[in-house]
C-alpha cells in the first residue's frame, strides 16, 4: 500500500511531463540554435550592421540623462532583438518564431 501511495507524485509529474512537451518554448528553441546566428556582446553597431544588415526597425531609444541612466537602443531583427548601450551590445533577445511559441512578448515601442 506504501508503495502506491508513493508512487503518485512519480505519475503526476508523468502527466504533467507529457502535457508541457506539446508546447514549445523559446529558451528550448534558443538553446539549439547556433549562437553564431545572432550577435555578441561588445559587438558596435556598425560591426551588427555590417553582418546582419539594417534592422527591420530601430526602436525609440529609452534612459537617456533625464534619468541618470544610459541610453539603450534597440534594433528589431526577423529573428532577434539587440539592445545596445551607447553603440555597444549588451544583450540579444530571439524573437518568437509564431504566436503559439511560449516565450518573451515583443519590444514596446
Amino acid at each position: 500500500m506504501n508503495a502506491r501511495i508513493a508512487a503518485l507524485p512519480l505519475f503526476a509529474l508523468l502527466a504533467l511531463a507529457g502535457a508541457a512537451s506539446a508546447e514549445t518554448l523559446l529558451i528550448e528553441r534558443v538553446q539549439e540554435e547556433n549562437k553564431a546566428a545572432m550577435p555578441a556582446r561588445g559587438q558596435t553597431m556598425a560591426e551588427v550592421e555590417a553582418k546582419y544588415g539594417a534592422p527591420t526597425e530601430k526602436l525609440d531609444p529609452q534612459g537617456g540623462q533625464k534619468r541618470q541612466w544610459p541610453t539603450i537602443n534597440r534594433w528589431a531583427y526577423p529573428a532577434f532583438t539587440v539592445y545596445f548601450e551607447k553603440s555597444r551590445v549588451i544583450d540579444v533577445v530571439a524573437n518568437k518564431a509564431d504566436e503559439e511559441e511560449i516565450g518573451p512578448k515583443p519590444p514596446i515601442k
